[in-house]
């Protein structure tokens, strides 16, 4: 069984949609890009999000877009693309554990 680290490694690009794409630059100010950033540097801290697992499996990432902004990210893979769900700043809890884990 591949782990979260291979699944992203085999992913194409990004899938976006309209409502996720207006939900979070409206409530958290966080663009396409910067999330995708997010992504590409390291380090960047993957797992499971048991909480909200619904008809697919989600996931939530803690890292930083190019310009050491720090972010949390829920999202998905469909198709071998990475559906960003939500992006916004980390919490300051979420921001600790970050550290704890570079």
């Amino acid at each position: 069984m591949k782990n979260i680290y291979d699944k992203l490694r085999e992913c194409t690009g990004f899938e976006w949609d309209k409502y996720n794409i207006d939900k979070n630059w409206q409530k958290h100010r966080v663009s396409p890009v910067e999330s995708e950033q997010m992504f590409f540097n390291k380090p960047l801290f993957v797992a499971g999000d048991i909480k909200h697992y619904k008809s697919e499996i989600r996931y939530y990432a803690l890292g930083k877009k190019d310009r050491n902004r720090k972010l949390f990210i829920s999202f998905t893979i469909r198709d071998n693309k990475i559906k960003v769900i939500s992006s916004r700043d980390m919490s300051k809890k979420e921001r600790d554990n970050y550290e704890k884990y570079k």
